[in-house]
């Protein structure tokens, strides 16, 4: 348990609780927490999905300002690297992530609900790389995850102008998968994730890290990353089981133990 950021699991699910008044400013400290919760709910046999929510009011509005306002080149680029990593943690836990977000997502709260596998988003909420305004750019992955969501025009434009985006445009852009009341948030997105409470935990592994390194990489190279993934999940026994159940009982009733 950190001070600002907490992990709470429930019924194999994890929430991963962003906890620093008012609207969750990532400071170093937070960012810190942040990374070590992510590697708990990574190597953790009783989490099987994860949802991360900053509570009612906000995601995350941004990056500690008067924190980074006193900050030299050299003081960033050292900083710099943690900052990105603790977001990474967040994009590597190999199993379903969703982030349920409330209020503003800006900067550093957009860049964390982009490590996430999907968004639901409330009615209300508001989301953007704001820090063009600041005289600098996205720095914990904005400029590249927003891109690959959701092309490299729309992100210009969302990056050049550090304007806000509303849910709708959001959930048409493809940086929303789904927009609910504000109050349906949180529940929205943990029911997504218990879906997979009892799920085939190495082939949802597998087929994160197909789809996440083969974007990264030309055709071939990910179709090759398919196939290993693809043959390896041969020697589970979570693969005989679904398969010996689709045989006997047909589609969708396999119990599966995550091995």
């Amino acid at each position: 348990m950190g001070e600002f950021v907490r992990l709470e699991v429930a019924d194999a699910v994890a929430t991963l609780r962003l906890d620093r008044p008012k609207m969750n400013a990532l400071d170093a400290a937070m960012q810190d927490e942040i990374r070590a919760a992510a590697i708990e709910a990574a190597e953790r046999d009783d989490v099987r999905a994860v949802v991360v929510y900053g509570g009612e009011r906000a995601f995350a509005a941004g990056a500690d300002i008067k924190e980074m306002q006193a900050m030299s080149y050299s003081d960033m680029v050292v900083r710099s690297g943690a900052l990105q990593s603790s977001f990474t943690a967040v994009a590597q836990i190999p199993k379903p992530v969703v982030a349920a977000v409330t209020g503003y997502a800006l900067g550093g709260g957009l860049e964390l609900a982009l490590c996430a596998d999907t968004r639901v988003v409330a009615d209300d909420a508001k989301l953007g790389q704001p820090e063009i305004l600041l005289g600098i750019i996205p720095g914990a992955g904005g400029t590249q995850r927003l891109s690959r969501l959701v092309g490299p025009s729309r992100a210009k434009d969302i990056i050049f102008t550090g304007r806000f985006v509303d849910a709708d445009e959001a959930l048409a852009l493809g940086l929303a998968d789904a927009v609910v009341p504000a109050v349906d948030v949180y529940d929205t997105a943990h029911a997504w994730a218990s879906q997979f409470a009892e799920g085939p935990a190495l082939a949802l592994r597998a087929a994160k890290e197909a789809i996440d390194h083969g974007l990264d990489a030309d055709l071939g190279t990910g179709l090759e990353i398919e196939r290993l993934q693809f043959a390896a999940l041969f020697g589970t026994e979570d693969r005989a089981a679904g398969m010996a159940s689709f045989v006997e009982n047909g589609p969708g009733k396999a119990r599966f133990h995550g091995r």
